[in-house]
């Protein structure tokens, strides 16, 4: 009898689930459990089908093992990324819309400055956003052994973002699944984006919807109207909530202050 019972407990206890892992072998086993998970998370049909289609993305794996430019000295990180242009480029698009800029501070609070910044530094205002499939990429860093638990949810927005219809799997965005003209984690696409043009939809590839999403981010994330950013003042924690790399940071708010002037 105490047999049956513990085969028909076995029977009933839930499968394991696919483990993490450092090479492609065992991505698709590990897909096919991430399926249920995505599923009990609400990701409807459109989604789940977009997981069965995503591969192995050994480029995004290189890329996260290679993330070089975070370790240099502040004026190296700025000398490499290119700060000078971005802040002489970054003024002349402030001065030929200001309007659209002063209204992003009006609903948000945060100045063109630190939007202009970010838009600059992660895509040359929206010159390269990526030549990575969006879904693929981010599925790939929820199955890595790395930062697994920190991917997941991203890659759980990636597929509900998909059901909305604002990606696809043939979307493009950068090595680690960022999407769009600020390069949103797709997690925090989803939760942060607004309709920043007023025509009903949220497109991370269209520049006011991005830019306005970006300020809703650092709003939600504890931005104070009119208070400070740079390094020590209130705003710069949220400025820190963007972006993980102190010297990402200190590069936003130092451009930043350079382009508000």
């Amino acid at each position: 009898m105490r047999r049956l019972v513990l085969a028909l407990s076995l029977l009933a206890a839930p499968a394991l689930a696919a483990p993490c892992g450092n090479t492609g072998s065992g991505f698709e086993a590990w897909k096919a459990d991430f399926a249920q998970v995505a599923q009990g998370a609400g990701v409807g049909q459109r989604g789940l089908q977009a997981l069965a289609q995503t591969s192995y993305s050994q480029s995004t794996i290189n890329a996260d093992r290679n993330q070089k430019s975070f370790k240099y000295s502040l004026d190296k990180f700025m000398q490499v990324r290119g700060a000078e242009t971005i802040v002489a480029q970054a003024r002349k698009r402030k001065a030929r819309n200001p309007n659209f800029y002063a209204s992003l501070e009006r609903a948000y609070g945060v100045p063109a400055g630190v939007l202009l910044a970010i838009h600059g530094m992660e895509t040359a205002f929206g010159g390269f956003m990526g030549d990575s499939q969006v879904v693929s990429a981010i599925t790939t860093l929820a199955y890595d052994c790395r930062r697994s638990d920190f991917f997941v949810p991203h890659a759980i927005g990636a597929l509900k973002l998909v059901d909305r219809g604002s990606i696809s799997t043939s979307t493009k965005g950068a090595k680690h699944g960022e999407l769009g003209h600020t390069q949103f984690l797709p997690g925090n696409a989803l939760r942060y984006g607004v309709d920043g043009n007023g025509d009903g939809r949220v497109d991370f590839y269209n520049e006011a919807d991005a830019l306005a999403s970006t300020a809703n981010f650092l709003r939600q994330k504890g931005w104070r109207p009119g208070s400070g950013y740079q390094e020590g003042q209130a705003n710069f924690q949220a400025i820190k909530a963007w972006n993980a790399a102190t010297v990402y940071q200190q590069a936003i708010a130092i451009m930043a202050g350079r382009i508000d002037g």
